[in-house]
């Protein structure tokens, strides 16, 4: 039996898991934070850390931890029919509920009492438990000639991501307000096409939350199509 205590905790502007960009890096505008709790906020954990580009973050699939594990899944990037072994899949249902990730470190603060990490291109839910921190080591973590034939690199959609009036007027009010560049972050996200490979219906209207926000949004043959944005109550 072993047991893990979380370092710290991800601060992130995706507030549910639908919408996460399904590997880290495909989002060069969004940043998040990985605050460092007691004992471990200490300057001297991460001394050293500031001349890394990237680290590996070891976090717990939190939103999906309690929902067990099944030796085969269906990976949704392969159209939800196709079963795969669960360790030949980067599936949040496994027996134990771990995950890896690399994310762009852009600074190291403390704030509040808490030591932070400034993370861009990171795919972490809002919340999510982080449980250790390693450099990522360019001469060793990266393999030119690594290949795996299920898992190809995805396309992004192509079709320009156009605005409701509606919605146009809330991100540049955002951008205003904030200095949240929020348009170029939805067109990211958007870009990435979060919708299920079997789900394609032109018709159908999706829902991503994202910052303070409920974006609706759908996709046609010409256009992706941001429909409405409106503030959610209780971020």
């Amino acid at each position: 039996m072993y047991q893990f205590n979380a370092i710290g905790f991800i601060d992130s502007p995706f507030k549910e898991k639908f919408g996460i960009p399904r590997q880290p890096g495909l989002t060069q505008s969004i940043r998040s934070t990985l605050s460092l709790k007691a004992p471990y906020n200490d300057l001297d954990t991460v001394r050293g850390l500031e001349t890394c580009s990237h680290i590996w973050i070891i976090f717990v699939f939190s939103a999906t931890q309690d929902k067990g594990w099944h030796p085969t899944v269906r990976p949704p990037r392969l159209g939800g029919n196709q079963r795969l072994g669960v360790f030949a899949t980067r599936s949040t249902f496994r027996p134990n509920p771990i995950g890896l990730s690399v994310a762009r470190l852009i600074g190291i603060s403390q704030q509040d009492g808490a030591l932070c990490l400034e993370l861009a291109d990171s795919d972490l839910l809002n919340g999510t438990p982080v449980l250790d921190i390693k450099p990522y080591l360019p001469y060793a973590d990266s393999i030119p000639t690594a290949h795996f034939s299920l898992g190809e690199a995805p396309e992004r959609l192509s079709l320009p991501v156009v605005f409701s009036e509606q919605a146009e007027v809330l991100c540049q009010q955002t951008l205003l307000d904030q200095q949240l560049p929020l348009k170029t972050q939805i067109i990211e996200i958007l870009q990435c096409d979060p919708r299920p490979a079997y789900q394609k219906d032109p018709e159908r209207v999706y829902g991503v939350r994202l910052h303070h926000v409920n974006i609706r949004w759908r996709v046609s043959s010409h256009a992706i199509h941001v429909l409405e944005i409106h503030t959610v109550a209780n971020p």
